[in-house]
């Protein structure tokens, strides 16, 4: 059909014939992208379908496709099987979290931190460290994966967390970031589709974003996300990893329950995915929280790679997390792990390493426990209805609001109110599904009366 009769067709997108060059695919692709960064496109925006976009264009119909392709690799816009493609909605920004120093003195309860008052009690280790004859030994290229000993402490700190594994089947990694990375890029092939939580990790979203990874978001329930769901989600089209944090959800606080751990296992295992657990909070729950038997990996020891990062727990500065992988990865992430970051730095490793074998580590934790829970306990005064929500140790909460306009927008207000907390915007993986949320930090301010005057401004403003 000639594309003229187009003209006063109702479309959500028209983009324009003239401006089209060849190959005509790349260059719709780029005038979509050029749309969505403008604010032309607006995320959660339905896209034409795509014969009604190529009659409209008077184009063959696989160069539409191959263009829509292309954004979706670049995490621009996604498809939902039933009902069309939409603008993804962070598509047109970054919504990268980091700790950068806020001006004119407002309280910070957006960037979740550790506790870094707690971080005087490694001084004198980091000093004994320094000390040590064999300091030189710390700073030169030998042990790639990481060092005898470091490993062998690891393996002893990670099962107290009710994880099992030995020394050939662990590495260092610079951070949990830093392992999360290595697994994306050595396990998964641009456009491959990663499972996440509706509401997910915001580094991960933007690391899925850099290596082409397209995500499908899975809804869930207070026990984490649904197994069956996502069995579903796979027999439309086949998912081929699936990225949970299960002791603590960031952002929504869900710790998965042990049926749910099993029935995800399952599903996982049948279909043939890969698992990437991070959980950097299990010393959050691992001899703490009743019923708690460990990670889902366990059920999936093939199939798996667990990762542990020391941020949370000892200390957020020594960039250290641990990597548990089976003998069919090896390969694949030892080359990643070589050729991206040549090594972990074993001076940091030596100090997380000192902190364990001298019992200090537990101390470390158990004043993180303290600390938390006071915090918790100040937040549920502001929001009484919150407690009993989530993880009760939760570095950070998850908070229900009204208001439904944009995040960016009610970021803003809050900010000139004199609080940086972020929306459940950011952490979208798919669309908004109504109820819109703030995650509030309850780790970084460092005197409780700041964080007591924060919570007073956004009990005042929400």
């Amino acid at each position: 059909m000639p594309f003229n009769s187009f003209l006063n067709y109702p479309m959500s997108w028209k983009p324009e014939r003239s401006r089209l060059k060849r190959p005509i695919y790349r260059s719709l692709a780029e005038q979509m992208e050029k749309d969505i960064a403008t604010g032309f496109l607006p995320p959660g925006t339905r896209l034409p379908p795509q014969r009604e976009l190529a009659d409209f264009l008077d184009i063959n119909f696989t160069t539409v496709t191959r263009a829509y392709r292309l954004c979706e690799l670049k995490g621009l816009i996604y498809a939902v099987t039933g009902s069309g493609t939409f603008v993804a909605p962070n598509a047109a920004k970054s919504v990268t979290i980091s700790a950068d120093t806020l001006a004119g003195g407002s309280i910070d309860l957006g960037f979740v931190s550790s506790f870094e008052q707690c971080n005087n009690m490694i001084s004198d280790t980091i000093v004994s460290v320094i000390k040590k004859r064999r300091f030189a030994e710390l700073l030169d290229y030998e042990y790639p994966t990481g060092m005898p000993h470091h490993k062998a402490a690891a393996v002893n700190w990670l099962g107290n967390l009710e994880v099992h594994t030995d020394p050939d089947h662990l590495a260092l990694a610079s951070g949990t970031l830093n392992a999360i990375a290595l697994a994306l890029f050595s396990l998964f092939e641009p456009g491959n589709r990663i499972a996440v939580d509706t509401y997910a990790f915001v580094n991960f979203i933007e690391l899925a974003k850099m290596h082409r990874l397209q995500l499908v978001p899975i809804s869930g329930d207070e026990e984490g996300m649904l197994a069956e769901e996502l069995e579903a989600q796979h027999r439309i089209k086949p998912i081929h990893g699936v990225f949970l944090s299960p002791s603590c959800c960031n952002p929504t606080t869900i710790m998965i329950t042990e049926r749910r751990k099993a029935a995800l296992a399952d599903v996982i295992g049948r279909c043939g995915m890969i698992l990437i657990e991070d959980d950097i909070h299990a010393f959050l729950s691992a001899g703490i929280i009743e019923g708690y038997a460990g990670p889902i990996s366990r059920f999936l020891p093939d199939q798996s790679v667990y990762i542990c990062g020391t941020s949370k727990s000892l200390c957020s500065g020594l960039r250290v997390a641990y990597l548990v992988y089976p003998d069919r990865f090896r390969e694949q992430l030892l080359s990643a792990l070589f050729n991206i970051n040549v090594k972990t730095s074993s001076l940091d490793a030596e100090v997380i390493t000192e902190l364990i074998l001298s019992g200090k580590a537990g101390k470390i934790t158990e004043k993180k426990h303290v600390l938390a829970e006071e915090m918790n306990a100040l937040f549920y005064e502001f929001f009484p209805e919150q407690k009993g929500v989530g993880h009760p140790l939760s570095f950070y909460r998850w908070l229900p609001i009204q208001d439904t306009r944009k995040g960016s927008e009610v970021e803003r207000e809050l900010l000139n109110a004199g609080i940086r907390v972020y929306h459940s915007d950011r952490f979208l993986s798919g669309p908004r599904e109504g109820q819109c949320y703030l995650r509030i930090s309850l780790a970084t301010v460092r005197e409780k009366e700041l964080l007591k005057k924060g919570l007073t401004i956004l009990s005042e403003h929400i």
